[in-house]
């Protein structure tokens, strides 16, 4: 079996070389880039299976760069760890919102880093079935087999994370969950600290599913306890 592909984007060499390091000891093939430029370049060449991307780069940001990803059509699901030194909480929401499925905060412990790409990695693995299955819940249409989601025969496209939280509201339609058990889902792993990454990210499914996403009648909210997905399932 091959090797995941990563690519790691960073323009501080010390921070690529202990990353890759860390990575290639756990067993992936790493790519590296130090600008936005290599990076897209590398994209377009290379079937990258993951990248981790520093949020501040010579030439351009992240957040131009998840932008590029999200809207291209071949490398639209590509799973992306954002890495941030910026303290402001509001600029890892922005990625988010962007498409980011996960961001850390630098400094990091390296070991962390490569818990959070296999933890990211497997969920997009596991997920992949065998045969074609489709979830149907009202409007929503979540092809398994293909990971694509329609609403009312529209094509909505999600990053791994907004489709691993649509697979779970889908399976347990009108069943309440806590935000841990969410976050387990979504992201591997719940720690404290992470709500506003989950917020952010039912944020997003709420602009891409729902008709009006300030009042939202498919994903709603149960005050002090977490996010159901209202409909039936078919």
């Amino acid at each position: 079996m091959s090797k995941p592909n990563i690519l790691l984007v960073d323009d501080d060499k010390q921070i690529i070389r202990l990353l890759r390091q860390y990575l290639e000891q756990a067993g992936y093939h790493v790519f590296i880039a130090y600008d936005g430029e290599t990076a897209v370049h590398t994209l377009r060449r290379e079937a990258i299976d993951l990248m981790v991307l520093d949020l501040g780069l010579p030439d351009q940001d992240g957040w131009d760069i998840t932008r590029f990803v999200r809207a291209d059509e071949r490398l639209g699901a590509l799973p992306i760890i954002m890495l941030t030194a910026r303290i402001d909480d509001s600029e890892k929401i922005i990625g988010l919102e962007l498409g980011a499925d996960d961001y850390i905060s630098k400094p990091f412990n390296a070991r962390e880093v490569v818990s959070r790409v296999r933890a990211l990695l497997r969920r997009v693995q596991l997920s992949a079935p065998a045969q074609n299955k489709v979830l149907k819940v009202d409007a929503l249409l979540l092809d398994i087999s293909r990971r694509a989601l329609t609403v009312n025969g529209t094509a909505v496209e999600l990053t791994p994370t907004e489709y691993e939280l649509m697979h779970h509201f889908m399976t347990h339609p009108n069943t309440t969950f806590d935000r841990e058990e969410l976050l387990e889902r979504a992201l591997g792993y719940a720690y404290e600290g992470m709500g506003r990454t989950l917020d952010t990210h039912i944020k997003n499914l709420r602009q891409k599913i729902e008709v009006d996403p300030k009042r939202p009648l498919l994903i709603q909210t149960v005050h002090r306890v977490g996010y159901r997905l209202v409909g039936e399932r078919q």
